[in-house]
């Protein structure tokens, strides 16, 4: 699609280009999605998205296709061998932090009967519509992503900084932070 204007992060790849089509900003209500989103972000803490997209298979394959049942009863050999793994971040703590996470997000189903129906009760379940009309005007994190942060935080989980939980929001539709000049903004407003 490269007759189609797009928000300007994405222009440098045609993986990102995909993402940024298909994906960003697309409203997500399932929580294995949301899991799967949860588990690549705080692996790109520190680095760049693009980064963490060119090794999503090989997260996929190496997390058990981001299932968080299995993730949270992993033992120390898998995560030794997730360790050795030059496909993914071999980052030991937000290996660990995985685990750790797909406990803390099954407790939250516990709790809220979904991840969904906790995350998205932020927003009252429906994407915030940020009216960008210049890239500079994207934020890192916002009031919002800073609440959230710490309310996971409480609830033991890791590497969910602000900045990665408004990234997650981002990625997950619960806030919309394509340009109006973007054909995705377009058709929002349809």
């Amino acid at each position: 699609m490269p007759n189609k204007t797009r928000c300007k992060w994405c222009l440098s790849s045609d993986i990102y280009m995909k993402y940024h089509d298909e994906e960003w900003g697309v409203p997500v209500y399932d929580d294995e999605k949301l899991f799967e989103f949860l588990l690549l972000e705080t692996f790109q803490a520190g680095l760049s998205w693009i980064t963490i997209l060119n090794k999503r298979d090989n997260f996929r394959r190496a997390f058990d296709q981001f299932d968080y049942r299995k993730i949270a009863n992993y033992k120390e050999a898998k995560i030794q061998s997730l360790l050795e793994d030059s496909g993914i971040i071999r980052n030991k703590l937000k290996v660990r932090s995985a685990v750790t996470n797909a406990q803390n997000f099954m407790n939250i189903q516990k709790e809220f009967g979904s991840f969904s129906n906790y995350i998205w009760a932020f927003v009252e379940g429906k994407p915030i519509n940020n009216n960008i009309r210049d890239y500079s005007e994207i934020k890192a994190n916002t009031p919002l992503s800073d609440l959230i942060s710490k309310d996971l935080k409480k609830r033991g989980f890791k590497f969910v900084g602000s900045t990665v939980v408004y990234a997650q929001m981002q990625a997950t539709g619960m806030v919309n932070d394509h340009v109006a000049d973007c054909w995705k903004m377009q058709i929002n407003k349809l």
